[in-house]
């Protein structure tokens, strides 16, 4: 890319992106590159001492990058159109393979969220979440083309609280309040009533309370947010580990593979506090391109959003980016104390097949509504036909001389 084509022709300024999804490619690129690295510095101790290898994980983490990859390329190269008329099917499959888990599900830290297929792993809670914006842009798309006002009910978003309830068995809170929370999300931001809106914005603060109050566990972890040093080896264990790892981490941070929380300090080093390991390899200078990595993702999704060609597309785009944008901003508000754990990854950056998979995915959908944005419609040939005749003028005739 050379600099007479990053200049915008219209503004004459610089850009270092020639569009929205050349900006998502480049921020993707730069993600994976970084949770690969991450993944192996936070991953080689619980290797080498559960498994015997210390390249065990960042050897499946390729496996991992190459089938995400056939993700990504499923996302982009099929018209969204098409799977959005795949979509009931796609629920049918996740919420068979939700019922699944329940009954023959892989236990693993006293949640059952896994089955064990060929010797792979999959979470099918992970698959409900690009399912349910597909349900939910869906609904958006149609009424709104049909200039008709959205309604909070309706058959697409019982759907979607029926996955989400499966998921909150299993138990898994955080995955369950993503699956429910973008599409509700998606739906405020449509043209729904006012007045529905505050109604849902309210009822959503009721059951998040009753839901951190169900179980006891959770009230513990509520407790610990407010003063996590009060039980720092029980309920607060997992946040005052985190919060020495990233203050430890300084400026510039210790060094890459170098950080000390990963020796069986910090829990989940490599999965859910990824990010952590991170910040004290990388101090607040990594910390903070990680962070504006995310922002740019947001930004540049929110405008393919903006100017997709028909309210499906929108939707798509919107909901799609704000999945990935969501689960890291709780991930990171999680690490850094200001919420409560929760088992939601942080895209590109945590250990994870099946989350990695539905990352790569989404970003297909998004560059997929965003290169359809950047075709210019198709130039209509004109007919050949002969060159306009000129004006014809009577000849003068030749008198014959007599």
């Amino acid at each position: 890319m050379n600099e007479t084509e990053a200049r915008d022709e219209a503004s004459g300024q610089w850009r270092f992106w020639i569009s929205d999804y050349e900006a998502i490619l480049g921020v993707t690129v730069m993600l994976l590159v970084i949770g690969t690295l991450n993944v192996f510095s936070s991953s080689f101790v619980v290797a080498g001492t559960n498994y015997d290898d210390p390249y065990f994980f960042i050897r499946k983490q390729f496996y991992n990058l190459g089938a995400g990859a056939v993700c990504f390329l499923i996302g982009y190269g099929f018209d969204y159109h098409k799977l959005v008329k795949c979509r009931k099917v796609g629920f049918g499959l996740v919420f068979a393979l939700l019922i699944a888990v329940a009954f023959a599900g892989v236990e693993v830290n006293g949640a059952q969220r896994w089955l064990s297929i060929g010797g792979f792993q999959l979470q099918p809670a992970e698959l409900a979440k690009p399912t349910a914006i597909f349900l939910e842009a869906y609904y958006i798309s149609w009424r709104v083309q049909h200039g008709m006002r959205c309604n909070l009910l309706h058959e697409e978003l019982y759907m979607i609280v029926a996955m989400a309830a499966l998921v909150q068995i299993e138990p898994d809170m955080g995955t369950a309040m993503i699956i429910l929370g973008v599409p509700l999300f998606m739906l405020v931001c449509s043209n729904m009533k006012k007045e529905t809106k505050i109604k849902l914005f309210l009822g959503g603060l009721v059951a998040g309370g009753l839901l951190c109050v169900a179980q006891p566990y959770r009230l513990q972890r509520v407790r610990a947010l407010l003063d996590p040093w009060m039980d720092a080896q029980g309920a607060g264990y997992q946040s005052v580990q985190s919060l020495q790892a990233i203050g430890s981490g300084g400026l510039f941070g210790m060094g890459m593979g170098t950080g000390i929380s990963k020796y069986h300090y910090l829990p989940e080093a490599h999965t859910d506090f990824a990010f952590s390991v991170w910040c004290q390899e990388t101090g607040f200078i990594g910390a903070l391109f990680v962070l504006a990595l995310f922002a740019m993702l947001a930004y540049h999704g929110v405008k393919i959003a903006i100017r997709a060609k028909d309210p499906l597309g929108q939707m798509l785009a919107f909901g799609m980016t704000m999945l990935l944008v969501g689960q890291a901003s709780i991930n990171l508000l999680m690490i850094s104390g200001f919420a409560p754990v929760v088992g939601v990854p942080l895209p590109f950056i945590s250990y994870g097949g099946t989350s990695l998979f539905v990352s790569m995915f989404v970003v297909g959908v998004v560059v997929n509504i965003g290169v359809g944005n950047a075709k210019k419609p198709k130039a209509v040939k004109a007919a050949k036909s002969a060159p306009p005749r000129e004006q014809n003028f009577e000849r003068p005739r030749l008198r014959r001389v007599k």
